[in-house]
């Protein structure tokens, strides 16, 4: 929002929310019905073409958006290197409400304007005479009204909110109040109508011309540099006909240069030229690569987890993972993407983000999903992946890799310790980050507790669990023998504070894998669930409350965080990447992986000390 809105700053549809594009059903069935059913002398293919063209669009865009976020995630291609928050993922999550305005107008001048139905493929004419008027008028009068929008008065309320984004991202060429939008479209119109009123329009010339203004918003924002340097050297005139990203990266942080559209040929006319630009261009095409010191392999969860990743969809990803029902009218594409990964065998970065004493972070993520590690025919490939993860991280010179969600499976490498085993010389500490789970999970539970129940599956977790709790006279239940026996038959001593429960009347339930339904409706009402896994349970009761997987608010210091790691909410770290970390601060020497475990409380206190702060409240105290 702008710092004084100024009237007409909210789109007229906004109390609508997701049901806005009910507005343009009308238009979309009568021209599809008219393309489908009437005579071939009725049917304009320019109405029937309108809907597929703004899906385009929307798709144009979110290419972007995902190309911006994969390239930005590697620090060294950044122009600009601070980070982006929450706040603006919010503000710009209605960037498709431009493409609704136009996709109306659009609609309403192919039934109303002369000469605006029914056109050709092709004009050569008219696309000519389009990319004249976008080179003279366009650009001239869009500079000025540029400079316009810079003064006090429209500044404060209109324009402020577009340069409230410092760091930009694609979507933030088209965030803008209402009102601004409208001497937007009257600008970019004049081309288009100028050409329809002339009989020269052409569908390639309308729609292409749309298509180059978006690619040129795209580009211009989306805080990578992509344009070469050595296409100005062959090509000096290019400098003025054509922008590059870090161009106008210096107007979002200067506010008071480079104000040109697209094409820089006014700024240097004017004398609003930043005299950095040409330097920021070269620069950041040279930037060497800047090596993490700290990775977290995660991977992917379910199939349609890739909407809800950082470089999928934007909104979705800076919220906790909730399944929502329009993702599956998206199963081409998720289906698309499993064929995809199910040949692609390379980690990819994920996210990077900075934190105190320059520590560097980022995330990478095996390719393969939380059912293919289930799948005995998949575990020596999902093996082979993370082995070479480990091994590319050594040789990059990163300091330590934690190992995320089923990465540490001890089924499947004994977590962690069959590569350490393998590479014996690894100066890359790999972490399993188990003992501040423990922790975690210990100060979780409610104070004057007296007796658990431990259901699920028997991990390494669970061992210390029991032993810990054991120490502190704390009775810990389990309902089958065989969980018994195997927690009995271990090195750890738990005295005699280890049970075998006859019935379920535990108020406070230490759950890991395996939990099944059944057992959850025999647990009395009111009963506290904290999972000690990397996957929550499944919920089954609304009388009982759950606790989130073990997890802790990060500190203010960690930047550039804009998405959710999971179902986590917002600015809070799985406890499996914060020991990463926090393991790279204390410069400790040894890996946590095998069966070995660091000092629980040593990990809790070092972690506290580095401004990490428990999540206390369950999940329906969040979201309530």
């Amino acid at each position: 929002m702008a710092s004084t809105p100024g009237i007409l700053t909210d789109w007229p549809w906004k109390p609508l929310g997701g049901f806005k594009y009910v507005l343009l059903a009308p238009f979309v069935i009568h021209s599809w019905y008219a393309m489908l059913v009437k005579d071939t002398n009725e049917r304009d293919i320019t109405s029937f073409l309108i809907l597929p063209f703004l899906l385009w669009r929307m798709l144009h865009n979110q290419i972007w958006i995902t190309l911006s976020r994969y390239r930005t995630a590697k620090p060294n291609a950044r122009i600009v290197d601070k980070g982006i928050e929450f706040d603006q993922v919010d503000r710009e999550r209605n960037w498709d409400d431009q493409i609704l305005l136009n996709g109306i107008i659009f609609y309403m001048g192919n039934y109303i304007v002369p000469g605006a139905s029914r056109l050709p493929l092709w004009r050569t004419d008219g696309v000519i005479m389009t990319i004249l008027l976008h080179m003279g008028p366009v650009e001239f009068l869009y500079y000025w009204l540029h400079r316009a929008l810079h003064h006090h008065f429209l500044y404060s309320r209109y324009h402020s909110h577009h340069h409230s984004s410092i760091v930009t991202e694609p979507i933030t060429s088209v965030t803008h109040p209402f009102a601004e939008h409208i001497p937007y479209f009257l600008l970019f119109i004049i081309p288009v109508s100028t050409i329809v009123f002339t009989k020269t329009a052409s569908l390639m010339a309308v729609f292409g011309y749309v298509t180059y203004i978006d690619f040129m918003n795209n580009m211009g924002h989306c805080n990578f540099e992509m344009v070469p340097t050595w296409l100005f050297r062959i090509f000096p005139a290019f400098k003025f006909l054509m922008y590059t990203p870090s161009f106008h990266s210096l107007h979002h942080t200067q506010f008071r240069t480079n104000y040109s559209l697209f094409m820089p040929f006014y700024d240097y006319i004017y004398g609003t030229l930043d005299k950095a630009s040409d330097t920021l261009h070269y620069s950041t095409r040279k930037r060497e690569e800047e090596m993490p010191d700290v990775v977290h392999l995660t991977h992917l969860t379910t199939p349609k987890s890739i909407y809800y990743l950082r470089l999928g969809f934007a909104y979705l990803a800076s919220r906790p993972y909730s399944p929502k029902w329009y993702l599956c009218l998206m199963w081409p594409v998720t289906a698309w993407f499993m064929i995809l990964t199910s040949f692609y065998g390379r980690v990819f970065i994920v996210e990077s983000n900075n934190t105190f004493d320059k520590l560097k972070l980022q995330t990478w993520a095996i390719p393969k999903y939380h059912f293919q590690y289930l799948l005995q025919s998949q575990k020596m490939t999902i093996n082979k992946m993370i082995e070479e993860a480990i091994l590319d991280a050594n040789k990059k010179g990163i300091k330590v890799l934690s190992l995320g969600l089923m990465n540490q499976e001890e089924e499947l490498n004994i977590y962690g310790g069959l590569y350490v085993s393998r590479n014996p010389m690894l100066k890359v500490k790999v972490v399993d980050g188990n003992s501040l789970v423990v922790a975690i999970v210990l100060n979780n539970i409610p104070k004057g507790t007296t007796q658990v129940l431990l259901r699920g599956k028997i991990t390494k977790v669970a061992y210390a669990l029991t032993y810990a709790l054991c120490q502190q006279d704390i009775k810990v239940a389990t309902m089958h023998k065989d969980d018994y026996m195997r927690l009995q038959n271990s090195s750890y001593n738990f005295k005699s504070n280890l049970v075998i429960a006859k019935s379920y009347t535990q108020m406070t339930w230490l759950v890991g894998d395996e939990l099944i339904e059944e057992e959850q409706l025999k647990a009395p009402k009111g009963t506290l669930f904290i999972p000690y896994s990397q996957f929550p349970p499944k919920k089954y009761r609304k009388d009982c409350s759950y606790h989130w997987t073990p997890a802790m608010l990060i500190p203010k210091s960690v930047e550039n965080v804009h998405s959710c790691e999971d179902w986590l909410p917002m600015r809070v770290m799985s406890a499996w990447r914060i020991v990463g970390i926090v393991h790279s601060l204390e410069r400790w020497s040894e890996h946590e992986c095998n069966y070995t475990m660091h000092d629980v409380d040593k990990v809790w206190h070092s972690t506290l000390k580095h401004g990490f702060r428990p999540l206390t409240t369950t999940i329906q105290e969040l979201t309530r």
